[in-house]
């Protein structure tokens, strides 16, 4: 009687609506989906190194933590804590600059490669700030660190020997985007360290590429959480102007065959800017699926009539939006006293997920993050608005735009500074998305071809086989 009544229809519809098992709908995958399937694990150095690690089999004792390495950028760039309205002048330090990319030693990856440790096992400092209400990681807390570590990831590839002893770094390293994060099916343990490891995987003239991993140790593997590609640009002190970066030379076959991708994954950026609804109209077969979304909303004796009838399961775009407003603080700077990208990329993907909930009423997992771009920098104390929107369904995923924009409340305009693309599973088929304005027409567009870029490589239905 006990098991009948655990396993009820109504028990067990209670039990999906509150607690998300992959396993209801695919197996565990244990490997993530990697772009062409060309960045592979990050390097297991020895000791003697210099990447904060030492090996012993598969586990590797990491000496270094997060804040250490935050703290000694710190330190590279000048920066005095705590906070200050105006920064010190860093104008002389453009004497330092590198002329040319020329004059500076190529590098391989496995130079940039560094490994620290985000440590929940024993901070319960930590575990505070990084524990969501269902006993699991916040994704937004490690997108956070994500970002500022594939800054100093950079900054150890970027070296000038010309550079006199003792002198502060001369560049300044900005992120232009974020490429794509996958997540994998393993859910992190709030209360066990993070391995966070990465190393930069491809150079222009001045943009720099850099691959980051989390993992987890648990059951005497190394549980790959997510893998995140960031491309930075260096510029001079005052992030005025473009500065050379030094150029890869790959120190062994692993690394060319990475670095053979990185223009591949530099054309597919560039592909993807060219898809844009704004620079390349709906295909036919696209025309002809906003067409069918018209002809199931409009009265047929009545084509001249205004008033729409919702199709059933779905729901109004507009009725898919919810937006927040924040007050950037002096905490959430970066080391420029602009506010900082993964503070942005917290608040963004955590109202995404609040959406997600509210429009399927389960709650979602972020499967996917693609093509963050940050526009401007945003100064701290600005007002952040950011605007969330179900642009696309289909059967249990989600597809989610956020907006995020700078408001002046005193002469009442915005200026866009960012936009996140992410895709979201549901454990059950969720509303179908209905855009009634041309606009909404558009972006229902754009996030169809995002999503089936984003999922190309992993069936929609039937198994999902590992991508190894």
């Amino acid at each position: 009687m006990a098991v009948r009544r655990i396993f009820s229809k109504r028990n067990y519809q209670l039990i999906l609506k509150n607690s998300f098992n992959p396993l209801v709908l695919t197996p565990r995958r244990s490997v993530m989906n990697l772009i062409d399937n060309d960045i592979p694990r990050g390097y297991f150095f020895t000791a003697n190194s210099g990447d904060g690690t030492t090996s012993n089999g598969k586990h590797t004792t990491i000496k270094d933590t997060l804040a250490d390495l935050k703290l000694q950028l710190a330190r590279d760039m000048g920066v005095d804590h705590a906070f200050k309205p105006v920064l010190t002048n860093r104008l002389q330090l453009a004497d330092n600059l590198p002329k040319s990319q020329e004059e500076l030693p190529k590098r391989s990856m496995q130079d940039s490669y560094i490994a620290a440790v985000i440590p929940l096992a024993n901070n319960v400092g930590l575990q505070e700030k990084y524990t969501t209400f269902l006993g699991s990681v916040r994704l937004g807390r490690l997108l956070e660190d994500m970002d500022i570590f594939a800054v100093i990831v950079a900054r150890k590839h970027i070296y000038n020997p010309k550079l006199p002893k003792d002198a502060l770094f001369p560049q300044t390293l900005v992120t232009v985007l974020v490429d794509r994060i996958d997540f994998t099916d393993y859910q992190p343990k709030p209360n066990k360290d993070i391995k966070i490891s990465g190393h930069v995987s491809w150079c222009g003239r001045s943009t720099l590429e850099v691959v980051v991993w989390l993992e987890q140790f648990e059951d005497g593997e190394w549980q790959r959480i997510t893998r995140a590609l960031f491309l930075l640009a260096a510029r001079d002190p005052t992030n005025s102007y473009a500065t050379p970066v030094n150029a890869i030379e790959p120190a062994n076959e692993r690394e060319r065959h990475i670095l053979s991708g990185g223009e591949q994954r530099k054309k597919r950026r560039l592909d993807i800017d060219t898809t844009l609804v704004t620079k390349k109209i709906p295909s036919d077969e696209e025309q002809k699926i906003i067409h069918g979304i018209y002809t199931k909303m409009a009265d047929p004796n009545n084509v001249a009539g205004v008033v729409h009838s919702l199709p059933y399961g779905s729901v109004w775009m507009k009725d898919s939006c919810i937006s927040n407003v924040v007050l950037a603080q002096p905490e959430d700077r970066n080391l420029h006293n602009t506010v900082f990208g993964g503070f942005i990329m917290r608040h963004a993907t955590e109202l995404s997920w609040i959406l997600g909930y509210m429009h399927c009423k389960y709650r979602p997992r972020t499967k996917h993050v693609s093509d963050i771009s940050f526009k401007q920098p945003i100064a701290v104390n600005s007002l952040i608005r950011m605007h969330a929107s179900v642009v696309f369904s289909y059967k249990n995923y989600i597809q989610n735009l956020v907006v995020v924009e700078v408001y002046n409340p005193v002469t009442g305009k915005s200026s866009t500074t960012n936009s996140f693309h992410l895709t979201l599973e549901a454990p059950d088929i969720v509303p179908e998305v209905v855009p009634v304005t041309y606009h909404e027409a558009m972006l229902y567009v754009d996030g169809r071809r995002r999503f089936f870029n984003s999922i190309s490589n992993i069936p929609i239905t039937g198994k999902i086989k590992p991508k190894l």
